[in-house]
Order: C-alpha cells, then structure tokens, then sequence
C-alpha cells in the first residue's frame, strides 16, 4: 500500500506540472506554420514518444511499458495499469524557394494524456484471455499561421494582406483491446472537437489617400464522434523470437460544424487592437459538415530471440485526403502514403549488474519517407524525417523486483523536411523534440499483506 501512496503521489505531481505546462503553451506558443491554412490544419505526430524515436512504428508495436496511441489492439498487453503522457519543442524553420526570406518559430505542446489498465479477471487469464482499456486526450492537428504579403492591384493601388488562422482538433478517447492466445483485436472511440478561425486584413496605400482597412473572417466549430480498429498477430520463432503482424484503420468520420462570417471596414487602436468601423455583413448559425479522411496502416515488429534485446519494425500508411470536404468543398489536398523503419537495442543481457545502468537503457533510430498530403500548383512535395530516442529508467532494479512499479523517460528528437527547392512557395524543416514519462503500477492489485 506505502508503493501504491507513493506512486499516485508521484502521477499527482507529475500532472500539475504538466497541467501548468500545457497552460503556458496556450500563451506563448509561437508557431507559425502556412501549410496548416489548409484541410484541418497540421496533423500532429499520434504516437508515443517511445515508438517516435523509431521512425513512429506502431501497427506491430506492444510494450508492457508503455501504451500504443495508434493500435488499440496493444492494449490486451497491459499488465499493469500505465500513466503516459508526453510533451514536445518545436523548432521551425520556413524558408521562401522564391526569395532569400527566412522564418523561425518554436511551439511547446502536450502530446497526450492517456491512462490505461488491465481488465480481465483471474480466470480469464487462466484462459489466456486478456483484456485492457485506456482512455485519455490529445490534440490530433493544430491551426497556427500567420503570412503578411504585399502586392499591387493594378490600376487600384498597393495592397498589404494579413492572413491569419488559429485552431485545431482534438479527440478524448476511450480504448479497449483483448488478446486470446496469439491473436488481439482492439478498438478506440470518443469525442473529436475543435475550431477553425480564419482572418484576412486588407490594407490600401496611398500617400494622399486614407482608405478603411477591412477585414473578413470565418469562425467554424465542429464536433463527433469517432471510431478506430486494430488487429495484430504473434508468430513464436524457432529461436523463441517474437514475429508480430499488426494492422489499423481511422474511419472515415462526419462532424457537425456551426460557422460565422463577417465582413467589415475596421481601425486599430493605439494598443494595436480591432476596432469596428461598420459590419457590411454578419452570419451566424450556418450549419454544415466537415468530413475526415480514413487512414490505413498495416506492419510488423521483430525480436529475433527470447532476450528481446533486439526489436526491428516497419510500417505503411495511407490516408485518402482527397476525400475531405469542408461544408461540402474540399481542399488543395491529395492522398498521401507514409512509410516508417524503425529499430530499438537494450545492451544489457542477463547477468549485467544493476549498477551499469547505461546497459538498461532503450536506444532508438529511425525514419520515414512519403508524401505530403498537402498539394499547392499541382505540385508533389516529399515529407521525410529521421529519428533518434532512449527510454531511460528511473526506476531502480531493485525497487522493480520488490514494487513491480516501472517509471520511464522517453525522449526523442526527430529532424522533419516539408517539401524541396522545387516545391511552391515555401519550404519547412521542423526539429521535433519529445519527452514522455511513462509510470507503472498494480495500484488495483489485492495485496496479501498491508
């Protein structure tokens, strides 16, 4: 009971601190991306911060550490109840392909927020019969760009646009996954809500002339439900490796939508803020439908003996972006394919001293390769990255063998390129890095003894 205390006092910490952090990214994040103007805004990386540092594999990845974000058919491996959460620094670096301009942004965020906890009873897993759930919160994309451009109309004036957009979707999940003998099966659904607030400022200048600004905005939230699936596969090798198949699908989702718009002649103020001249048109109430694209991923990870010192995997994944529609209109958008590779190494074998604790350390590499769903000019940009991470104990063995309470720092650091010198406007390269903290406990084990 005194290591049960201890831990929740411990996730009771953990959490305030990742509470105020998240608080503190709502007023100073920085980031400014313009290839989250279209579809839903810039989709966030969806997997743990342990499967991040190996290119983001996950159709095939099960860890008794730690819970898969993206498969909920890992969940029938959970022996014990798990608190996840992560967090990451964006360090983002725009740079025109049409002029030497360049732009830096750095954003902080949460990544998630997920519990999870095994359910089946005694008797079930006499059967070899497993069951786990899991339920929690993360951001699944983010609106935040802001582009000023200048120009000439001709035989009007020069012009000066503010374009400006803020926003995002984010799900609350709830996940349940059973594995009977070599087979799991899982399945996550929720709630999906969120925003789009798009702003255009238009600014004529003249030396003589002093025109009204204008302005023209759009505010739309949405929200409903969703539904993903999984299913992944054990394959027993003859040296006691581990061969597991996984596979995944997001589906398809329609969420209601509510939208205003306005139109209007507009001043600033000497603090720099809004004011309104005259409101040419206001709508509100307009009702509609916003349509999410489904995902399919399939892949597998390997441990070629029963040391599972050694884990290798890869995985594919398609999404149909061209079925997106935004009341009814879709975007500059294309389907888009993923590829991810990934590998995971723990030096130490069974007769290694507690005290070489660089040897119980996870060391993590990998990469992806695909194309961005995104589509400006009818033009194909790549999106590719590479990766790097550790799973670093901070559990003492001996703590481990009496407790059986685990905690992990996951950490990684990934380098993300968006586009080449042939691509349209802008190119973005994105240095990512993640943190997450990994707590297990039997906090709902009957002791023997108090």
């Amino acid at each position: 009971m005194h290591s049960a205390k201890l831990t929740t006092a411990r996730l009771k910490r953990t959490f305030t601190i990742f509470s105020v952090i998240l608080f503190s990214n709502q007023l100073f994040a920085q980031e400014n991306s313009p290839y989250s103007r279209y579809g839903i805004g810039d989709v966030v990386p969806n997997q743990n911060i342990s499967t991040r540092g190996m290119g983001g594999i996950s159709a095939g990845y099960s860890d008794p550490q730690s819970l898969n974000l993206v498969n909920p058919a890992a969940l029938g491996n959970t022996p014990t109840t798990i608190f996840d959460l992560g967090g990451e620094v964006d360090v983002r670096n725009l740079k025109s392909t049409t002029t030497p301009e360049k732009y830096k942004a750095t954003n902080t965020l949460i990544s998630y927020l997920q519990l999870g906890f095994p359910v089946a009873s005694q008797k079930m897993m006499r059967k070899n019969i497993f069951w786990g759930m899991s339920f929690g919160l993360r951001p699944v994309t983010r609106i935040s760009y802001k582009i000023e451009t200048a120009g000439r109309l001709p035989g009007i004036d020069s012009v000066r646009n503010l374009y400006e957009g803020s926003g995002g979707l984010t799900q609350a999940n709830v996940s349940t996954g059973f594995r009977i003998k070599q087979f799991s099966f899982g399945l996550s659904s929720g709630y999906a809500f969120g925003n789009k607030d798009y702003s255009t400022k238009l600014a004529l200048i003249n030396d003589s002339i002093a025109y009204y600004k204008s302005n023209s905005g759009s505010l739309t939230r949405f929200g409903g439900g969703f539904l993903n699936a999984g299913l992944q596969y054990d394959i027993i090798t003859k040296k006691k490796g581990l061969l597991r198949l996984g596979a995944y699908t997001n589906f398809q989702q329609t969420l209601n939508a509510k939208r205003e718009t306005i139109a209007q002649t507009i001043d600033y103020d000497a603090d720099g803020g809004i004011q309104n001249i005259d409101t040419v048109s206001y709508t509100t109430g307009e009702k509609g439908k916003l349509v999410l694209p489904a995902t399919y991923g399939f892949g597998f990870t390997f441990t070629p003996d029963s040391t599972r010192r050694l884990l290798i995997g890869a995985d594919l994944e398609m999404t149909n972006w061209k079925d997106y529609r935004f009341y009814g209109q879709p975007d500059a958008l294309q389907n888009n394919f993923t590829i991810r590779a990934g590998m995971q190494y723990q030096p130490a074998k069974a007769n290694t001293p507690a005290s070489n604790y660089w040897s119980f350390v996870k060391y993590r590499l990998g990469g992806y390769y695909g194309n961005d769903y995104v589509k400006l000019n009818n033009v194909n940009r790549l999106n590719y990255g590479v990766t790097v991470g550790a799973g670093l104990p901070l559990t003492s063995l001996q703590r481990l063998s009496y407790y059986r309470e685990m905690v992990v720092l996951n950490t990684g650091i990934e380098y993300n390129a968006r586009g080449n010198r042939q691509s349209f406007s802008i190119r973005e390269n994105v240095v990512r890095f993640s943190i997450g903290l990994s707590m297990n406990a039997r906090w709902f084990a009957k002791p023997k003894y108090d």
